[in-house]
């Protein structure tokens, strides 16, 4: 079995605690603000069980893509009960690929732990975002605390073992190294979850 076959299984049995975990208070807040403002054509990667679904503006028009069948059917579920216009494709972000210039909107919630390569698919979102679209993160990563990070870089391989994500992935550092310009970021809880409004970077 391959290591990819083990991360998509592992996120498949995931799947119904996904979807409880659309109940979380502080996260339903955080989707809120953040996917308010998606508009036009919206790229969602890493859809998980649909927990942005509840908040995408009337009119959006979404592609949505995991590499989790569980997860997609918990999403189809979640956009039909909201009313979005979405499609659904099985891949892994990391190997998929569309024309420069696709999408208004390009969101990822608490997918960049996941990857393999956060670099190349912060470079992807850019491409794939039209020249003056809207890229929206909501992500987790260290924090600004120096004690509760030391613990997050001394946990993680547990972490990921567990759930096939990290836990220390320095996000304002992958953000600074990414063609995204960043227009807003907020952090909450110690500073290991963020808030990010960004668009592709205009070429030097």
């Amino acid at each position: 079995m391959t290591e990819q076959t083990k991360r998509i299984r592992k996120y498949d049995r995931q799947a119904e605690m996904y979807a409880r975990r659309r109940a979380n208070h502080a996260e339903q807040e955080w989707r809120k603000r953040l996917i308010g403002d998606a508009a036009g054509h919206v790229l969602e990667v890493a859809c998980g069980a649909g927990a942005n679904f509840p908040y995408y503006p009337q009119g959006v028009r979404v592609t949505a893509v995991d590499f989790s069948e569980a997860m997609l059917e918990y999403a189809a579920g979640a956009a039909q009960r909201h009313g979005v216009e979405a499609e659904f494709r099985r891949a892994d972000v990391e190997t998929l690929d569309f024309p420069p210039d696709s999408f208004d909107t390009v969101v990822s919630t608490l997918s960049l732990c996941g990857y393999e390569r956060p670099d190349r698919v912060l470079a992807s979102f850019a491409r794939w975002a039209k020249p003056g679209g809207r890229i929206l993160l909501m992500e987790h990563g260290l924090s600004h605390n120096v004690l509760f990070a030391a613990g997050q870089r001394a946990f993680n391989p547990l972490f990921r073992c567990i759930n096939g994500c990290n836990m220390n992935r320095d996000i304002p550092a992958l953000l600074a190294a990414s063609p995204l310009r960043v227009l807003r970021m907020e952090r909450h809880m110690l500073g290991t979850i963020f808030l990010i409004w960004a668009e592709p970077a205009k070429p030097a």
